[in-house]
């Protein structure tokens, strides 16, 4: 095929072009700037340098392209995530930029979206395993990824499809992994939630394949990730990489200070990727998470220093 790629020097993006280069498509980019778009050659697409603004630009990115796939995102870092507006950039990415693509994928005949979200839109299910059909709990923190889970939904038709992937909390070679580390060394808590609580985790590695493998999926919402662990066995696995004999958990008041934001992180989802699975024959390649996950970051006890 011929995938049109935005947001395409990011964490999801980056691994969805290789994957895809790989896979043989034909894949196209949107840059920003000259220099990603040296980093977008780089990956082995042809950039197009535009911007989510310019409907033109995005119209021409899309001509000719079989699929869209849209992972254009701004997530904050660390306890910049807590600064007031931090979030700014990333909802109207998720809101108004959504609604740009789907607008210029329309025009474009493009006849596939497929549209990254997240996994802790779910509401808290305690140990009851979670399934696409799963009630959700919308809050101002989740509310833009569940408009721009609606606007892909709303593209669909007889002559079109819609994909969105709920990716699970992504782990591995990111900046948010390499935050983490550096966090737990210094013996900062890193945990959320709960201990006997559960989280929904995806490797860097797997995003990409899972990608390639919605370009085959029918429309609809996709959970996407590892076996769930619990969130004590998660920041246990930190602890262990970086030599400490354990890690904390955020308190009540770090948690109030952290805000609202982080809210849908602590909620205990048990979530199940079997659908996608079903679907698409898509399984991944850490399928169950442990330390080695770190092993993505070229040298953990360095990085966290």
């Amino acid at each position: 095929m011929k995938v049109a790629v935005t947001g395409a020097t990011g964490v999801i993006g980056t691994s969805a072009v290789c994957a895809l280069v790989a896979a043989g498509h034909d894949v196209v980019a949107l840059a920003r700037t000259p220099e990603k778009a040296d980093r977008v050659r780089a990956l082995g697409a042809t950039p197009v340098v535009t911007g989510l603004g310019d409907h033109d630009g995005l119209v021409g990115l899309f001509a000719g392209a079989d699929a869209a796939c849209n992972f254009a995102t701004s997530i904050p870092v660390g306890y910049s995530s807590a600064l007031p507006g931090a979030w700014r950039t990333n909802d109207r990415l998720r809101m108004d930029g959504v609604r740009r693509v789907v607008a210029a994928a329309r025009e474009a005949g493009v006849r596939r979206i497929v549209q990254e979200s997240i996994s802790f839109l779910y509401a808290d299910q305690g140990d009851a395993w979670v399934t696409e059909a799963s009630p959700l709990d919308i809050t101002p923190a989740t509310e833009p990824a569940t408009v721009a889970e609606a606007q892909v939904q709303e593209y669909r038709c007889d002559s079109r499809m819609g994909v969105v992937l709920r990716f699970g909390l992504i782990v591995g070679d990111d900046p948010m992994t390499r935050w983490q580390l550096r966090s737990a060394a210094r013996g900062r808590p890193i945990g959320l939630g709960h201990p006997e609580g559960w989280l929904h985790p995806v490797h860097t590695d797997d995003l990409g394949p899972a990608v390639v493998a919605a370009l085959t999926a029918p429309s609809g919402v996709y959970n996407v990730g590892a076996e769930p662990v619990q969130r004590g066995d998660y920041v246990a696995a930190y602890a262990h990489v970086v030599g400490r004999d354990a890690v904390g958990f955020l308190g009540p008041v770090l948690s109030k200070l952290a805000g609202a934001r982080a809210e849908p992180l602590t909620r205990s989802l048990r979530v199940s990727s079997d659908h996608f699975t079903a679907s698409t024959g898509w399984t991944p390649q850490h399928g169950k998470f442990d330390s080695t996950w770190f092993d993505a970051v070229t040298s953990p006890r360095s990085a966290v220093r």
